[in-house]
């Protein structure tokens, strides 16, 4: 008579088997994951914001710090970039070329604060009346102080604002759609 054994070897659904433990377990998963996400999500939010260097101009702020007369700007009108650039037609072939730009911090005054350069002798009077009279205002480069490069310019809506009609963008301020 054959002796059994408690635990049989030649039957490989009945032996006892080790367990083998895995280094990750679901929470261990789930915490690397979640920081995988929030790393993702600060290193994003922080080369979009960040300005070390004046190629990145990504934020309104850096704008407003880089404006001429910085308070003042923001508290009478908006800080702008300012590009100047020529545009040569030839008729004989017709022909358009552009020169290559140039960017400069500048200001954008709006109309009720036009005394301000009056005030420190930067424009005259006939200057504030022809700009008044073609529903203008005044944009500036430079410091008030020093010698700043003041013209009458036009604010053109022709183009339209894309950005504005994006879905979830309300819309702009009142105060800030014209000047």
């Amino acid at each position: 008579m054959k002796r059994k054994s408690k635990y049989p070897t030649s039957d490989p659904y009945t032996a006892p088997k080790a367990s083998k433990s895995s280094p990750f377990n679901y929470t261990s998963i789930a915490i690397i994951a979640g920081v995988f996400i929030l790393g993702i999500g600060v290193g994003i939010g922080f080369s979009s914001t960040a300005t070390f260097t004046p190629e990145n101009v990504a934020s309104r702020d850096f704008i407003d710090r880089a404006a001429p007369n910085p308070e003042l700007c923001v508290q009478y009108g908006a800080s702008a970039m300012v590009m100047d650039t020529r545009v040569y037609v030839t008729l004989n072939p017709f022909n358009v070329y552009v020169s290559q730009p140039n960017m400069r911090p500048g200001c954008v005054l709006r109309s009720n604060n036009w005394s301000i350069l009056e005030q420190r002798n930067l424009v005259t009077s006939d200057q504030v009346r022809d700009c008044k009279n073609r529903m203008n205002t005044f944009g500036y480069t430079g410091a008030l102080e020093g010698t700043p490069d003041i013209r009458c310019i036009y604010q053109n809506d022709g183009a339209k604002n894309f950005f504005l009609n994006q879905p979830g963008a309300g819309p702009a301020a009142p105060e800030t759609n014209k000047f």
